[in-house]
């Protein structure tokens, strides 16, 4: 039995490795070998299976499945039916070693946006609802559309931002190499 983790009645969880803190909802089923960190909410109807790894603090709502060869560093968002994949060729009768897809640190993905296998979402990068992602995102971009493109940059705190000027919150960002990466980090 896990200690300090809250299983619905109607969820199932056969993972031994489910940090204190994290909550799965009814319907929600958590397979063997899969990882779940510290404080993490797995919505009603989510799927997480054998080989996922879970940061700390995630948030995964309902119906979103996490695939073996998915990693979610620390304080991702998924919103409501967000998809990732681990098969880029995908066929019935072949089995392939999954392309690693990774979500970085603070990184939000909307509600019914699609992630590519084999792509990073970088830190505290947001990915609008709806959107197809086929590339890799920068840290603190904002990307939407199909095939997502960059529309803008985004503070760790959510609020669009400007790299050289300071966000409301307080943080001043600046470019380094085509990312956004906050001033004395």
């Amino acid at each position: 039995m896990l200690t300090d983790v809250f299983v619905h009645e109607k969820a199932i969880c056969e993972s031994r490795s489910v940090g204190p803190g994290t909550r799965v909802w009814a319907f929600a089923h958590v397979m063997e070998d899969a990882r779940v960190g510290r404080g993490c909410n797995v919505g009603e109807g989510c799927f997480i299976e054998a080989g996922a790894v879970i940061g700390d603090h995630c948030t995964i709502k309902n119906g979103v499945k996490v695939w073996n060869g998915v990693t979610l560093e620390d304080h991702v968002f998924l919103g409501p039916d967000a998809v990732l994949t681990n098969d880029f060729l995908p066929r019935s009768r072949r089995q392939r070693e999954p392309r690693p897809t990774r979500l970085a640190t603070g990184a939000s993905v909307g509600a019914n946006a699609t992630i590519v296998c084999g792509v990073t979402v970088g830190r505290w990068a947001m990915v609008g609802a709806g959107a197809v992602v086929t590339r890799d995102v920068p840290d603190h971009a904002l990307v939407y559309g199909n095939p997502a493109r960059q529309h803008g940059w985004v503070c760790a705190c959510a609020e669009p931002m400007e790299p050289g000027r300071r966000c409301p919150c307080g943080r001043l960002y600046e470019l380094r190499q085509g990312e956004a990466a906050e001033a004395g980090e």
